[in-house]
């Protein structure tokens, strides 16, 4: 079976505003490739709204409807189709490439951006680096008493062009052309022997971040509002009787940004393969996600312990896939957002830029923030600390405020 290239993404791009447009994959099959899909896709600012999925564990055949995740967002569909190509196991990579000086693997590069600061600064930066497909992977940002603000983003680029002049002037220009007379000096420069630095967080944040309680079935935590608690159910069945193959994996819950990533996420990481699956979501905001899966070793998963283990931790990266919430740091008060690392060493997308534009809608303005990876006993995190200027309507002295904070960075995030 063969497919030319080309064929092997298509994208059929919404003729109105409001309807979904349809991403087709039709490509040679490997454990994990739905949740690389999903990844790339929700890099680009969308969201699956519908989804079939389908594969003989050589070819697979996968078709999402996205929308976008915000309006604000520009999608660059021609640079979706190639990144989706890129990952397809037959395809060469990268699709980007200079015939004159070929960078020979993926670089970390420092972009140094300095400038004055005001309100919304940082999140208007980062919209800029995800429309350029600029993925940022440490950052350090600070502000000094004057009002200046010194930007340091680790990034990589989708495109992998940024060892070329033209791609960095691109970047400085559209960066400046976003922020106008505020921009004082941009700089590129390669970031040799980058490593992602290590968030050493205090003993009584990292314990309330990373613990969560198991109550009546769910697990909960007292840092959700009501109506949040209300909406954070998920139901997971396993059914072995419907295929003698396949084991039936079905999951009802309340749709959310990312949702169909963090289950494919917590699969992949299982090294459990997918053999078909169907995912919609109704006009009331719930999802129904019907998955026939199996083991590595394509047997069914029939061990009670192995499903207990399999529902609960996809019950834990739905309702939780993400933790936030705000503690003092000496005299100062920080914002805490973690979530955890792929098996493969990847991140979340987009987590940078929906805080950020949670606090630029709140008024509220970042002092510094930093990007660091923070190890317990199960598995890895990412943790984005950001160090707040008090507000006078939001006095971060105030548990109130603190709470409508927290909880407004969660409903960004969730896209609740």
């Amino acid at each position: 079976m063969g497919v030319a290239s080309d064929d092997m993404v298509m994208i059929e791009v919404a003729k109105r505003a409001g309807e979904p447009s349809v991403v087709t994959v039709n490509c040679p099959d490997q454990t994990g490739l739905g949740c690389d899909i999903c990844r790339v896709i929700l890099e680009f600012g969308l969201c699956i709204t519908r989804g079939d999925v389908s594969t003989d564990g050589r070819w697979c055949y996968v078709v999402f409807w996205v929308v976008k995740v915000s309006a604000s967002m520009n999608i660059q569909w021609e640079n979706l189709k190639n990144r989706l190509m890129s990952i397809c196991p037959s395809c060469p990579i990268p699709f980007y490439f200079d015939l004159v000086n070929p960078p020979t693997s993926a670089q970390v590069y420092l972009l140094k951006l300095f400038s004055v600061d005001r309100k919304g600064l940082l999140h208007d930066v980062t919209q800029v680096l995800c429309e350029l497909e600029l993925l940022i992977h440490w950052v350090k940002v600070s502000t000094t008493p004057d009002g200046r603000v010194v930007d340091l983003f680790f990034i990589t680029d989708g495109m992998e062009l940024l060892h070329t002049k033209a791609r960095q002037d691109e970047t400085c220009e559209r960066l400046i052309a976003v922020l106008g007379e505020n921009v004082n000096r941009c700089e590129i420069q390669l970031a040799e022997d980058f490593e992602h630095g290590v968030s050493s967080l205090p003993l009584v944040a990292a314990e309330e971040l990373f613990s969560l309680e198991l109550c009546d079935g769910e697990f909960c935590s007292h840092k959700l509002s009501p109506d949040m608690k209300k909406l954070r159910k998920a139901n997971v069945n396993i059914d072995n009787s419907l295929s003698p193959s396949h084991t039936l994996l079905q999951i009802q819950c309340v749709d959310q940004k990312g949702l169909l990533y963090d289950i494919m996420r917590t699969l992949k990481d299982c090294d459990i393969q997918i053999a078909y699956g169907r995912f919609l979501s109704d006009m009331k905001g719930s999802r129904e996600v019907d998955l026939f899966i199996q083991q590595t070793d394509g047997k069914k998963i029939v061990d009670p312990v192995k499903q207990d283990i399999l529902s609960s931790r996809l019950r834990l990266e739905m309702l939780h896939p993400m933790r936030v919430m705000i503690a003092n740091r000496g005299p100062d008060i920080e914002l805490l957002v973690a979530n955890p690392v792929e098996v493969s060493g990847k991140g979340r997308p987009l987590v940078f830029y929906h805080v950020t534009l949670a606090l630029k809608l709140l008024g509220i303005c970042i002092f510094s923030a930093e990007i660091g990876r923070h190890k317990t006993s199960e598995r890895q995190w990412e943790v984005y600390r950001f160090l707040l200027d008090d507000s006078l309507e939001l006095p971060l002295a105030n548990s109130q405020s603190r709470s409508q904070i927290v909880d407004r960075v969660r409903r960004t995030l969730m896209g609740l």
